[in-house]
């Protein structure tokens, strides 16, 4: 198959096309301030190589839209909250650990009501019908076209949920809900929030997804459109419309599964340095490890899949202090090839220091020829500390483990760090973030207790579930291999419970006719 990634970073945006597993071109251009016209200067660069002139399978795209509009508190909508649990969940209310200015944005109206179920799948109370329907019909009569639901314990059993989608389709159509038991696991107030920030993104996601599909047409490609996901795969468009907080920290993700596919190692450190920020990270079975613990968004708990990444703000463009010397946390960003020293601008930025030591060769290094030794040794030292002390932090093994280092700044990583045995820089690596978009494949999930069974039958019926749920979201289901799999004894519940969490994951199934974008 052939695929073009991209990948829109805060600095650049990097477009690669992959044929057979392999780089065929590359191209890296600055990312704009509206970010699309940006993707489409990268397809046309990349589409104006003779090699790059082909029909393509497919177009890859991993964006940082979503979760700059939550930390920046944009483009959100007001949302309404249904909270299906009561009377047990009355004294923590939707929105409760928000923070002030962002509840203040997306809260549109709260309701919480009767029903939901136990831990064991069991009803916790009935749900409350004649509830729901004047909810909503007070969510119609706001005008509020965004709603989130969430009930308790959900992820085993969702009819409450569904339910209540029901209700809501029939008396206010003209509104997206979020059904909570889609995106997050156990652990209500996380997953209700994982829910609610969706929502609020309902219509930047439409318009988003729109303008990707227009930058693909305008380029001359018909293709389906893909967006990757916060675990390394892929999803079909009109599922990154639906859900797009799963595409939160896909930047990232992106960049480290590029750098398993480029160094061919499966299991190793990866420090991914770009132009505002270094993200460190460890591939397990050629992807990210996952967090396992809550994960703030803007201020906001979380409990869904994200990788367990550590972002530090060290980056090709950070900013350099002089009296102490001192790199980052701030950076020029995509003005680096207008503001920093070797490029004419006046920002005395790590690009500059690294010119000056020789470690690239970009921009007019005459122009960092004056800048004294003791400068250029004292901020590449406090680069050096800075990454050695995080990349340790992230390490999980006592011995010495091996270190990909890939992004466009990965100049500023030295040929030696404690803790690592070798440090590998492979070919491409500056664009590893578009490559890991070319790339991705297609996953499942399943995460429930089953009771009655053994536990091979058990995991074998999770593994059965998530399997389907990866060909349904457009995998191949021969090439499917498992990725992830817990299972924990419940040991308060009765019948020998046991609750499963299982990932697979496989190659996108190549479609019969292609799409038009």
């Amino acid at each position: 198959m052939k695929r073009i990634g991209i990948d829109v970073g805060g600095t650049n945006t990097d477009a690669v096309l992959i044929s057979d597993e392999k780089v065929v071109h590359s191209v890296k251009r600055p990312t704009t301030s509206d970010v699309t016209s940006g993707i489409l200067e990268a397809l046309q660069a990349l589409r104006a190589s003779p090699a790059a002139a082909t029909h393509v399978d497919a177009v890859v795209i991993g964006t940082t839209h979503f979760i700059n509009a939550v930390v920046q508190r944009r483009h959100l909508q007001k949302v309404a909250a249904i909270r299906i649990g009561m009377p047990a969940s009355a004294s923590l209310p939707p929105f409760c650990d928000w923070p002030a200015d962002l509840a203040g944005l997306v809260n549109g109206c709260t309701f919480m009501l009767e029903g939901g179920h136990d831990y064991d799948g069991r009803p916790f109370m009935p749900l409350d019908i004649a509830g729901l329907k004047a909810a909503a019909r007070q969510i119609r009569d706001m005008g509020l076209r965004a709603a989130a639901i969430s009930a308790s314990f959900s992820p085993l059993d969702p009819s409450h949920e569904t339910a209540a989608l029901d209700i809501l389709a029939e008396l206010c159509p003209d509104a997206t809900v979020t059904l909570s038991h889609e995106l997050g696991r156990i652990g209500l107030l996380e997953r209700e929030n994982a829910a609610l920030l969706n929502a609020a993104l309902n219509d930047l996601a439409i318009t988003t997804v729109a303008a990707f599909r227009q930058a693909i047409a305008d380029s001359g490609i018909e293709a389906p459109l893909y967006l990757t996901q916060n675990d390394g795969t892929v999803m079909q468009a009109e599922i990154a419309t639906a859900f797009p907080v799963m595409s939160f920290a896909s930047g990232a993700t992106n960049s480290m599964r590029g750098a398993a596919h480029l160094s061919g190692l499966d299991d190793a450190m990866v420090v991914d340095v770009g132009g505002t920020t270094s993200d460190i990270g460890q591939l397990r079975h050629g992807f990210p490890r996952e967090a396992n613990a809550v994960v703030e968004v803007g201020g906001v708990r979380t409990l869904f899949r994200m990788p367990d990444l550590l972002s530090i703000g060290l980056g090709g463009g950070s900013h350099v202090a002089q009296n102490p010397v001192r790199v980052g946390p701030l950076s020029v960003g995509y003005r680096l090839t207008s503001d920093a020293l070797v490029f004419g601008g006046t920002q005395l930025t790590a690009t500059d220091i690294a010119v000056a030591a020789g470690l690239v060769d970009i921009g007019d290094r005459a122009r960092v020829a004056k800048l004294p030794k003791r400068l250029i040794d004292a901020a590449l030292s406090d680069a050096q500390r800075k990454l050695e002390e995080d990349i340790d932090r992230m390490k999980t093994e006592a011995g010495d483990v091996p270190l990909v280092a890939v992004g466009g700044g990965a100049f500023l990583v030295p040929d030696r760090l404690p803790g690592i045995s070798k440090i590998i820089r492979v070919p491409h690596g500056d664009c590893a973030n578009a490559v890991g978009a070319a790339i991705a494949q297609v996953s499942g999930e399943a995460d429930q207790v089953f009771r009655e069974l053994s536990r091979d039958e058990a995991i074998a019926a999770a593994r059965s579930i998530a399997e389907d749920r990866a060909v349904e979201a457009g995998a191949e289901r021969k090439t499917l291999k498992t990725v992830d799999v817990e299972d924990m004894p419940i040991a308060y519940l009765p019948g020998n419970a046991l609750r499963v969490r299982i990932r697979v994951a496989g190659a996108l199934a190549k479609p019969s006719v292609p799409a038009a974008a």
